[in-house]
This record gives structure tokens, sequence and C-alpha cells, in this order.
């Protein structure tokens, strides 16, 4: 759909909801939309919170920053515990005015529109306990799961499992049964006009592998070098895509070229995951196909 048309088909009074692909155009289409409505950008990825990764995280430059209002966009510290909890908090205080929504994380999005149990914060040190047993012993990890859990997490996430390993560890309750108690959404789908960006594969993927080699360009390796004396992969800050094959790099344990191959790689299966989230839990948003 050329651009104008899509823009004169998207409401201007109701808040306005981007989901897509890492690469696919969202944030420029969130802009076109702000700067025809006066709309605030708000961010809506999980990385780019992280203000130590602007170009690797694919955040708004400065002059884009300066030409538009923006929020939640590079605000939080490499080593800040940020969570979905934390970002919705954050939305709620800003939905009093017109707002364009943009960002690649299926948890926000859902958690906006479909509400977000509240379940208490996990005890450092049962984040210990649990990044050494991911690290030791996955299998057991998984066993640990509740059955009802387990039944409604991604196995294959690493992450999703230990973050239910972690909740049951440290409450004594499934995350599933906290799950069930979801209060209302802040702002259901059917009050917002969301939309989420269904682009064809080998299009994309050229786009990914092209910009990838613009973030090198840009300085993304020296985002990379200015992270390596701090660097720890457990932080969420650190699932930056590209960060671990840059940091590979620059600790001299692959080339240049292999360590950009690999981001690109690492991208595209990314955007694969996006995709795979946005078709099960998206079904009731408004698709546009792209190119």
């Amino acid at each position: 759909m050329k651009e104008q048309a899509l823009l004169a088909a998207i409401s201007r009074e109701r808040p306005v909801l981007i989901a897509g692909p890492t690469a696919s155009g969202k944030s420029a289409l969130a802009m076109a939309l702000a700067a025809r409505d006066g709309r605030l950008i708000v961010n809506a990825d999980a990385l780019q919170v992280y203000g130590c990764w602007r170009v690797l995280s694919a955040r708004p430059s400065l002059a884009e920053e300066a030409a538009l209002p923006h929020a939640l966009y590079g605000h939080v510290g490499r080593d800040t515990a940020y969570s979905v909890g934390h970002w919705l908090r954050e939305v709620l205080r800003l939905l009093d005015r017109p707002v364009v929504i943009v960002g690649g994380t299926g948890l926000y999005f859902s958690a906006l529109t479909e509400g977000l149990a509240e379940v208490p914060p996990v005890p450092p040190a049962v984040r210990a306990e649990a990044d050494a047993l991911r690290a030791a012993d996955f299998a057991a990890m998984l066993a640990g799961l509740d059955a009802e859990t387990a039944a409604r997490t991604d196995l294959r996430n690493p992450a999703r499992v230990q973050r239910a390993w972690e909740v049951l560890r440290a409450t004594g309750r499934g995350l599933a049964a906290w799950q069930a108690d979801t209060p209302a959404p802040a702002l259901p789908v059917a009050q917002a006009e969301a939309l989420v960006l269904r682009p064809d594969v080998a299009w994309l993927n050229a786009r990914i592998d092209a910009r990838f080699h613009a973030m090198i360009d840009a300085g993304a390796l020296d985002e990379a070098r200015d992270t390596l004396p701090l660097w720890q992969p457990n932080l969420p800050s650190s699932r930056a895509i590209g960060a671990p094959e840059l940091i590979a790099h620059l600790r001299g344990e692959t080339d240049l070229d292999q360590a950009i191959a690999a981001a690109q790689l690492a991208s595209r299966r990314y955007a694969k995951r996006q995709r795979s989230w946005f078709r099960a839990r998206m079904g009731d948003w408004r698709s546009i196909s792209l190119p």
C-alpha cells in the first residue's frame, strides 16, 4: 500500500499502535503519523529503552528525536532492571495525549491491549539461582515448571522458561495461575487503530542485511567497544541483536566479516520469531502487507 493511501486510511483520533518485525519500516510510518497528527511517538521495543544501544537497536537518530516528540527511548541504564510491567506503567501516564506506539516487542503490546498479570517481583537470590540452573541444567529447569504453565510457555525460548521457573520458585504459584487473574486491559484493541506490518520475507531479509552494514558504518562497532569492559551476557540489555557477535569480534574470537554475517543471521531469525508471534497473537489487528 502506498504511504499516502495508508496514512489516509488511519484514524486521526484514536491511539495508533504499530507492530512489526525488525527493519520493516515501523518508525518511518510512526514519524509520518506524528507529523500529520501532532502525536507523541512512544517506544514499544524492549531493546530501544536502553541508552547504550542507539545504533545497534535502531533507535531514532538524534535529529529524528529533535524533530518530533519521542518517549521511552534510551532512558534505561544498561544494568537497570526493566520489565514489561515497568514499560506498561510508564505508557499509562502517556495515554492522555495523542500517541502512536511503535515497536516489535509483542509482550509490550499484549500487556497494553490484553492486560498484564500483577506478578510479584522475583528476589535477586532467586534470579541468581535461576541463572545458574539455566546455565548448568536447562532440562531440569524445564522439568521444574508446573504443567499448566509449561503448556502455555514457548519451551524453546530459554528466557521465557526461566521467567516461569523464577515465578514458581519465588511465589509457590505457577505463572499461568497468576496470568489467570489478569486485570482488564488499559487499551483494548477495539479502542485503538492497531496495525501489524507483514512484509514479504525476501524483501525484509534484504533490508535486514543492508541495515546491519549501515549500522556498522554509523558506529555500531564503537557502541560495542564502549560496552566491552562492562559486558555481562546475562543482562537484558545484552540481548541487542548483533551485540554478542560484535563483542566476540572485539575479543578476537572472530573477524569482522564473520561477526557481521552472524549478526545478520541472528537478525533474520529474530524477525522470524516476531512474525510467528504476530500471526499467533495479533489476528484481530489490521494487517499491512509490505512492500
